[in-house]
């Protein structure tokens, strides 16, 4: 579309609202003010506002946290718990025990648990008091590029007012240009902009794929008296069941403020069953008497889903180019062992402001002068984190109880392991073809009731998580070949889209006259997860940005 755009300059311009851009939007000012260097700083958010596309587990360590914002507590950081004790359960159908042995990745007694959206939200409110221009409810579409396509310059926003065809509607306004020196990446696990600049740029060159997890979180409103009422232990981490062996991924329970609890599964993307429904499973981990006990009577307050990239070092693409820089998951800076993101996240955006601001006393923006984020990174102690967990999800990831071998000799030669540099599937290309009879042998049909407070379908899920999106807009979910849906991936894998989908989005209409199949696209129920656009076993469908403000509307994961 041939439109005339505004363009806005800035010094700098973060993409995303998560912890890694606001933590560094925030040191960069803090530079500059100490450095005396006047600098133009912005930062956008796809969500309507700071925080309200942020989930995750969350413990916090808040040694980044200590560092950025010393005088936390006092500034009033959203701090739900300190986490008091950790357990660790292993999970059987129906019993379980509790593991005397935690490892010491997930020591986490002293540190705070939190909800990653009001935490962003406090972010943001800092961010803004130190003069960071922010703008929520602003989708980054489009990276800019000079002449010669090798330098980055910004980036364009999503045009609004489009209708369901493309064409503009009477409230159309045009997306807008944001120029910068420098552009500071930060869109979280498999950023539709990172995927734009992989194949512009080669970022991922020599590096092993990606792989991801899917994780669904509530947060349970519990009665007076709970199990953390007497409770040593208000971290917990299970593993097992409902997953068994083969498949990486886990639950966790963390107690929050007023009586409330945070409960959340994760399970790792390679998996091989096409007929796998991640939300069963969830509901599967939530009925098993363990956890059970733990949230009786409590009513589901706020739910929400989305993918992390859990492959680590070997897989971190490329960290500077001309004119950008990539941080916290966007560039799967996770300390996978550990189940933390945040910190480093925090991190990684704090040394990208460091790199920034040695670019403006040298007047130079080229990859060479960015390079110095590398160079920081390397001598930080968070490389040290990724480097121990270099090969922990590749381990995972393997079959049977060989996994436990590997990480075993990962955990005693801090992360080396017997095979340094373990090789990995992109998570596309794991699903196994139906046996006859449209099953396979793991499938376990369980008839699951949903009782509409403490266990809800998707369908109630997704009005929990708040979720919205006009619908007279176009799909932002682009489906390359709906016959490949319809005919080859049916027959082959039983449409796993309709499973691995936490929100309802996809569906396989049949006409019962004709016999013929239709793919039914409800976006509006996208809870932005992106587990789609990692799954589908044809890469059949991309994942792009719906128009600005629109999404999820968390509060509380």
């Amino acid at each position: 579309m041939d439109q005339q755009r505004e363009k806005i300059d800035f010094d700098v311009l973060f993409v995303g609202g998560g912890p890694a851009c606001l933590s560094g939007a925030i040191k960069l000012m803090q530079l500059a003010k100490k450095d005396n260097i006047s600098i133009e700083v912005a930062l956008i958010e796809k969500g309507a506002e700071i925080g309200s596309h942020a989930l995750s587990g969350a413990v916090l360590n808040p040694i980044a946290l200590q560092e950025l914002i010393p005088d936390f507590i006092e500034k009033g950081c959203p701090v739900e718990k300190v986490v008091k004790g950790d357990e660790f359960v292993f999970l059987a159908k129906t019993g379980y025990f509790k593991v005397p042995f935690t490892p010491r990745q997930m020591h986490n007694k002293g540190f705070y648990i939190i909800s990653l959206s009001k935490f962003t939200k406090w972010l943001g409110e800092i961010a803004l008091e130190l003069g960071i221009n922010i703008f929520p409810g602003f989708a980054g579409k489009e990276v800019l590029y000079d002449d010669n396509g090798k330098t980055v310059t910004g980036i364009r926003t999503g045009d609004k007012g489009l209708g369901k065809d493309g064409a503009p509607k009477g409230n159309f306004e045009p997306g807008i240009d944001l120029m910068a020196k420098v552009t500071v990446f930060g869109e979280g696990a498999r950023g539709s902009l990172m995927q734009d600049l992989a194949k512009k740029l080669d970022i991922y060159s020599g590096k092993m794929p990606q792989v991801y997890e899917t994780g669904i979180k509530e947060v349970i409103q519990l009665p007076e008296n709970n199990y953390f009422s007497s409770s040593d232990a208000n971290d917990i981490h299970t593993l097992g069941y409902p997953l068994g062996f083969d498949t990486p991924g886990g639950g966790f329970i963390y107690e929050m403020k007023d009586n409330k609890v945070t409960v959340g599964f994760l399970a790792g993307l390679s998996y091989d069953d096409p007929m796998f429904d991640l939300y069963d499973e969830f509901i599967k981990f939530k009925s098993h008497p363990f956890v059970a006990q733990i949230i009786k009577d409590g009513k589901v307050l706020q739910q929400g889903a989305r993918t992390v990239s859990t492959g680590g070092y070997y897989t971190m693409p490329k960290l500077f180019v001309n004119g950008a820089l990539f941080t916290g998951g966007a560039a799967a800076f996770q300390n996978t062992p550990a189940l933390k993101g945040i910190h480093v996240s925090m991190k990684s955006g704090m040394l990208a402001a460091e790199a920034v601001i040695k670019a403006f006393e040298e007047n130079s923006f080229n990859a060479e002068t960015l390079s110095y984020f590398q160079t920081l990174f390397d001598k930080s102690p968070i490389k040290e984190e990724m480097l121990e967990g270099r090969n922990f999800a590749q381990a995972l990831g393997r079959k049977g109880l060989i996994k436990f071998v590997h990480l075993g000799a990962q955990y005693f030669t801090k992360g080396r392991g017997i095979i340094d540099g373990m090789n990995t599937e992109e998570d596309c290309t794991t699903l196994k073809p139906l046996k006859a009879g449209g099953e396979t042998a793991t499938t376990e049909t369980k008839k699951i009731t949903f009782d509409g407070t403490l266990y809800v379908d998707k369908l109630t899920g997704v009005y929990l998580s708040k979720t919205m999106h006009r619908e007279d807009q176009p799909c932002h979910l682009i489906v390359r070949d709906t016959d490949i849906c319809v005919n080859e991936c049916y027959e082959k894998f039983k449409s796993p889209c309709t499973r691995f989908c936490p929100g309802d989005v996809y569906a396989i209409e049949t006409d019962e006259k004709t016999g013929k199949r239709k793919l039914k696209l409800n976006f509006s129920n996208c809870l932005h997860c992106k587990t789609c656009d990692i799954k589908d076993p044809y890469r059949n469908i991309k994942w792009t940005c719906p128009e600005g403000g629109e999404g999820p509307g968390y509060t509380m994961v």
